[in-house]
């Protein structure tokens, strides 16, 4: 049922978004009329309910396809710029995968003007305070996160030196469930930044933010009434007001880069590592990075050397809209995990999701060419949970730890290959909040990819992994073949097997081999792409941009469309 009052507001704001920019393109004289832009996306799923994956949902068993969609419109003249974003989700599981949503609207409207060095934005905006840490403003729709603020902002830029300050509500409302409404919590938050150089040679910048997240009357109602549930030894007197602050900085000397941020959060309620308790903490994050990259070496200008160095400790550092938000419901701070993004199937299968109540992480990246057309790339990375979240006698217990190793050597203009190894080790209790039948995940992965240049616009690729591990499903083998020829089609078909089947008792899965196929058309033209595939994906962790969420199986056909004008 679409609220009436909603619905009008929405047509008003389009109406008004059109009326502005047609005014504006007619009053302006000689040939400045501005410049509209916009882009499009959309994704059509057609479900295949398949019970030995998992995959029967709620969309599954009731309603058999679903459709999101998105489109953008930019209008800017002479400083001033206009966008409005009209959002359909129908019979949608990317919000939550249990269920569906069904909703329609303007999800996205602005209006800035830039007057000089200072900059106004009325409406939702997207933003952030150094790292992210803090505060950030962002969507990332393919895991269904939007995160903008409506509300006020103003940027002012001087020389050197960078202000930025803000105040409104974060887009969705966890009361009422709806995408298109903001929540009740106010947000307002204050950033400054100055960059200098030292004699030349260092450059340096150096920050500090603060944001303030105040209650509602009934979120706070609602808090009060948890604590009042609680033993009497666990409770405590709430506060309305929650603030955080920070300080970052980097040093950057020739091909050296050191950077780092703290930040520290008040106490505020905040749910324990199982879930059933708000206590009242307050939270810090601690992040460093140092990095090393040249080019260009040795006598022939062949060789290259890169390393990376990321140390990360989180300790009691929820920070989101309302204490009862869960997964990446809410967030106001972007606390991704700092492991390797890894893009093949089998390699991505096990993700470090970010603890944010303690947790304690490192990795390290070398890059070395020895000469052109040769590159081995190593990774090693752990994480670890604090003592207070640990193994629950005052121990800190080890989560993830990933190694990786590869080499890429281009043999001829034509033929290239790439070859490599990881080992993992995860726990699945932990990241995937399972039962204490499913054991910690070890496993060791070789994998290779091979490209041959058939003519100058045809290409074929082809690349295998093979997971092996004693652990959750079982050891899986991963094999794709794509035919590329451009510049508009491309081709690809695989498949994923669990050759070693392995269940948990607690399992709904059938032990048996059973194989995820997958089959892929692609067509570009110009900025427009269509995409048609068929799938079958195995339950776990997603992740996209380093934002992570466990899924349910998928299994059905998705048809995706983009362009931009």
């Amino acid at each position: 049922m679409i609220n009436f009052e909603t619905f009008m507001k929405q047509v008003f704001l389009f109406v008004c978004f059109l009326a502005i920019a047609t005014l504006s393109n007619a009053q302006v004289k000689g040939s400045d009329k501005g410049t509209f832009t916009g882009n499009f996306q959309s994704s059509t799923q057609l479900y295949d309910r398949d019970n030995k994956i998992g995959a029967n949902t709620e969309v599954y068993n009731k309603y058999k396809s679903s459709v999101d969609a998105w489109l953008m419109l930019n209008y800017g003249i002479k400083g001033y710029n206009f966008s409005l974003r009209y959002d359909m989700y129908n019979n949608s599981p990317l919000l939550n995968p249990q269920g569906v949503y069904n909703k329609q609207g303007v999800g996205f409207w602005q209006a800035s003007k830039d007057i000089g060095g200072l900059n106004i934005t009325a409406g939702y905006f997207y933003d952030q305070f150094a790292s992210g840490i803090i505060f950030r403003a962002f969507e990332d729709r393919l895991i269904g996160i939007d995160f903008a603020i409506q509300g006020l902002r103003v940027k002012y830029n001087y020389k050197n030196l960078a202000i930025k300050a803000f105040a409104g509500q974060q887009k969705g409302n966890i009361f009422s469930g709806d995408r298109f409404t903001v929540s009740p919590e106010a947000i307002k938050g204050f950033n400054t930044q100055y960059n200098f150089k030292i004699k030349q040679k260092i450059a340096v910048e150096i920050g500090s933010s603060m944001v303030n997240r105040a209650l509602d009357q009934t979120t706070m109602n609602a808090v009060v009434a948890a604590i009042n549930s609680q033993p009497l030894a666990t409770r405590f007197i709430p506060k309305y007001n929650t603030y955080s602050a920070n300080g970052y900085g980097s040093l950057g000397f020739k091909d050296l880069r050191l950077s780092g941020e703290y930040v520290y959060k008040t106490k505020e309620a905040i749910k324990n590592q199982n879930g059933d308790l708000l206590i009242n903490k307050s939270g810090t994050v601690l992040f460093t990075s140092l990095g090393y990259s040249k080019a260009n070496l040795g006598k022939k200008k062949q060789f290259s050397f890169g390393a990376n160095l990321q140390y990360k400790r989180i300790e009691n550092y929820s920070f989101r809209t309302s204490p009862f938000e869960i997964l990446n419901n809410g967030s106001i701070s972007y606390l991704p995990s700092i492991t390797k993004q890894n893009t093949y199937r089998l390699l991505a299968r096990y993700n470090a999701v970010t603890q944010v109540l303690g947790e304690e992480a490192y990795q390290a990246d070398w890059l070395f060419t020895p000469k052109r057309g040769t590159t081995f790339a190593f990774n090693v990375s752990q994480v670890k949970s604090l003592a207070a979240n640990g193994d629950g006698k005052g121990n800190a217990k080890k989560l993830f730890h990933e190694l990786y190793g590869e080499v890429q050597h281009k043999f001829t203009k034509k033929f290239k290959a790439k070859v490599g190894l990881q080992s993992i080790f995860y726990d699945q209790q932990r990241y995937e909040q399972k039962d204490s039948t499913y054991p910690t995940v070890k496993t060791l992965t070789p994998f290779m990819e091979l490209t041959y240049k058939i003519t100058k616009k045809t290409s074929l690729r082809v690349e295998s992994q093979y997971l092996e591990t004693g652990q959750d499903l079982g050891s899986f083998v991963n094999g794709i073949v794509e035919l590329n020829h451009a510049p508009h089609w491309s081709f690809s078909v695989g498949d994923m097997v669990n050759v070693k089947p392995h269940r948990s008792p607690s399992s709904t899965i059938p032990s048996e081999i059973i194989h995820y196929y997958s089959g892929f058309v692609g067509f570009t033209d110009g900025p427009t792409v269509l995409t048609l595939a068929y799938i079958k994906q195995v339950q776990g962790v997603n992740c996209t941009g380093g934002i992570c969420r466990v899924e349910p199986a998928f299994s059905g056909v998705r048809l995706t469309l983009s362009s931009s004008f």
